[in-house]
């Protein structure tokens, strides 16, 4: 079985039983006094593991079997071989933890402050996806037009810094523009140091020739 179905189904029973038990989200939800004055830094992770409705989970669920299944195959076939899984789950923990740190700065004090569900660590999965294949058609994924992957995620990332700076609302677009930019980062600095694959590179060489028309 690989990373992402163990990853999914873990998530997914924790956070079905979250939904009626008001005792295990708020043990898991990321509340930033907590970890400020009680020292619970688990929550960084232990929030990845609830969503606010079954939507909430649906999509992130759906999206990291999308992207994580290949991305995960990409790290044991072609860039860390032996220890691609190892890496796939440490790129995915991590990023549970590194894309909440600037709100953590944002709110260490808010007591009306919570945060839940697994957005940070997908988008980074999904971001290394397309460090991976920029020329995928992501389409076939979810968006009604065809689009070369790098496309949507320059695109994404505008529009999220753009939310992200507007506030607002009860979506965490920080941890989703920061996991987004992790993934990213992880990938380089960790093929740099432990892999041959020239992962930057191959990207470049995929984009420099496109053209939209």
């Amino acid at each position: 079985m690989s990373i992402t179905l163990i990853i999914i189904i873990i998530t997914v029973l924790i956070s079905i039983s979250a939904f009626s038990n008001d005792k295990i989200n708020n043990d898991l939800i990321f509340y930033p006094p907590a970890v400020t004055y009680q020292k619970q830094w688990y929550r960084f992770f232990s929030c990845g593991l609830i969503h606010a409705d079954w939507m909430h989970l649906g999509f992130n669920m759906l999206a990291l079997y999308s992207f994580g299944e290949a991305t995960e195959r990409f790290f044991t076939n072609s860039m860390f071989h032996e220890k691609g899984k190892l890496f796939y789950l440490l790129m995915y923990i991590t990023a549970l933890g590194v894309c909440l740190l600037p709100t953590y700065a944002k709110h260490k004090d808010d007591s009306s402050y919570r945060s839940l569900g697994a957005s940070g660590a997908v988008s980074a999965v999904i971001f290394a996806y397309i460090l991976i294949d920029p020329m995928a058609d992501l389409r076939f994924f979810f968006l009604p037009i065809p689009m070369p992957a790098f496309v949507f995620g320059f695109i994404y990332l505008g529009v999220t810094s753009y939310l992200d700076k507007r506030g607002g609302g009860n979506i965490n677009h920080s941890a989703h523009l920061w996991g987004s930019l992790y993934g990213i980062a992880f990938l380089i600095v960790m093929g740099a140091i432990f892999s041959d694959y020239p992962v930057l590179a191959m990207f470049i060489e995929s984009v420099k020739n496109w053209r939209p028309f």
